[in-house]
């Protein structure tokens, strides 16, 4: 894994798509964790899912609705959220949104793709 310090230019990453109406890309990443930007197209959908990795995120612009477990929220720009590990969540996003995501441990599949 990482174990030095990263520095990474917001311009040196490009996005990939993740789903339609969705983009993603790995900012930086250390041992435990992983800070990722998602590209959120209005009128997209997360479907529902679950993984063990725990989940904390802030919404930088945009608006969408979040479901964590049971619990549904409207969110806007500088709310946030944290997703426990294994409990499943969905997102529907009603306008263009961008939002930031830390994961633990490291999701392995956000990974960027190592050269050789």
């Amino acid at each position: 894994m990482n174990a030095t310090p990263q520095f990474n230019r917001h311009n040196s990453v490009p996005f990939a798509p993740a789903l339609p109406g969705i983009e993603r890309r790995t900012l930086c990443f250390g041992e435990r964790m992983l800070m990722t930007e998602f590209r959120l197209k209005g009128g997209s959908v997360l479907p529902a899912h679950a993984h063990p990795h725990e989940q904390t995120g802030y919404l930088v612009s945009g608006r969408l609705r979040l479901r964590i477990g049971a619990e549904e929220r409207e969110l806007t720009p500088g709310d946030s959220w944290s997703i426990p590990g294994g409990v499943e969540h969905q997102a529907t996003i009603l306008e263009d949104a961008i939002a930031l995501e830390v994961f633990a441990p490291v999701r392995e599949d956000y990974l960027p793709a190592r050269a050789g």
